[in-house]
């Protein structure tokens, strides 16, 4: 795809929304609406082998809290292993001796260029928890088999925590 002339629409805290008229592998052009986003990272923090950390998180735009992993915006020159490792300590208050790279996910590929980096933690241990002001957040501590449930019933419907959940599971052994 080729893209020409890119137009600003709005340009926000965390996001960039441009117009680009492009040019499809097929030939047709047409204008497409672009969310650019810096990427992020998600974490699966392990108790242990069978037991994970969740963050309950209120969200604003999806109407009320839902059950996530920590996860968090990329900084500006940030690597995603120290962004994961910021935001286990940030979201749920741990601090992980390991991180292991699980892959990454685009979110939303029809108009956004976002890309979520997934990890798993491990040999956790305490830190201090400092959510940001927009954050309200509570961590619990559930069965990885109960966290995996909840995936399929459908409780916990966050794109990003459902596939860091389903990779790290794979990790450890519990998901063939």
């Amino acid at each position: 795809m080729s893209e020409a002339n890119p137009k600003t629409v709005k340009r926000g805290f965390q996001v960039h929304v441009s117009t680009q008229r492009v040019t499809l592998p097929n030939g047709h052009q047409l204008d497409l609406d672009i969310v650019a986003h810096p990427g992020a990272s998600a974490v699966v923090p392990f108790v242990s082998t069978d037991e994970v950390l969740l963050i309950r998180q209120y969200r604003h735009a999806a109407g009320g809290n839902l059950y996530e992993v920590p996860a968090g915006k990329l900084d500006p020159g940030e690597s995603p292993r120290v962004c994961a490792g910021r935001e286990l300590e940030e979201e749920a208050g741990v601090r992980a001796g390991r991180l292991e790279a699980l892959g990454s996910i685009f979110t939303t590929p029809g108009f956004c260029d976002e890309v979520i980096h997934l990890f798993a933690a491990f040999d956790l241990e305490p830190s201090t928890q400092r959510p940001e002001d927009d954050e309200v957040i509570e961590v619990i501590s559930t069965p990885l088999s109960r966290a995996l449930e909840w995936v399929w019933s459908g409780e916990l419907n966050d794109a990003k925590s459902a596939l860091a959940l389903l990779h790290a599971a794979h990790r450890v052994g519990r998901l063939t």
